[in-house]
């Protein structure tokens, strides 16, 4: 069997979704092999209660989740722990300056913005309040630099991610493309 190229290990990963099928398990396997899990409100709330140790996103940035759950990720230690070119010394001293932590891998599904909008008689502000901005942003950000970062789109590829994990040791250069491009498509 040959190995996958360029693994990348899972350290830490983000999780904030809205569609949490699968969540549990993916986050009790990625738990299981030592990778730190940060997250967002209900998302953290829900790994709380299988039992999982979780990071809050106000823990790492600093801020608490503000104007109702509006402003959580849009935040450098979060976009920069997921940006930073990891093979650059300046990014390197930037990153260790700010006191900024890698995310190796991030899950996000979108606010169900078409679901809600297709609801009959649903009102114009329940609309708007289900525009999503930090998630694809979030989504971006890791596809933009799938070279270092895994991200999930897709509840389904859950269990392809964490075999990989479990069998080879981190996630390959193919798989983590094959992600992005789901990703720039979502």
């Amino acid at each position: 069997m040959t190995q996958p190229s360029n693994l990348r290990p899972i350290r830490r990963a983000l999780l904030s979704v809205s569609d949490k099928s699968g969540l549990v398990p993916f986050a009790q396997g990625l738990a299981r092999h030592g990778v730190a899990l940060i997250s967002t409100g209900g998302t953290a709330k829900a790994l709380r209660e299988a039992g999982l140790t979780v990071t809050d996103v106000a823990d790492v940035t600093g801020f608490p989740e503000m104007m109702d759950g509006r402003v959580k990720t849009l935040h450098p230690k979060i976009h920069g722990g997921i940006l930073a070119i990891r093979s650059s010394a300046d990014h390197q001293a930037q990153v260790q300056a700010q006191g900024i932590g890698f995310i190796d891998l991030v899950a996000v599904s979108l606010y169900p913005f078409e679901k809600t909008a297709a609801k009959p008689g649903v009102a114009f502000q329940e609309i708007i309040e289900n525009i999503d901005i930090g998630g694809p942003s979030m989504i971006r950000s890791a596809a933009k630099k799938f070279e270092d970062v895994a991200v999930v789109v897709d509840a389904a590829d859950y269990a392809k991610v964490l075999a990989e994990i479990e069998q080879a040791g981190g996630v390959s250069d193919e798989t983590r493309a094959r992600l992005a491009r789901k990703a720039f498509a979502t």
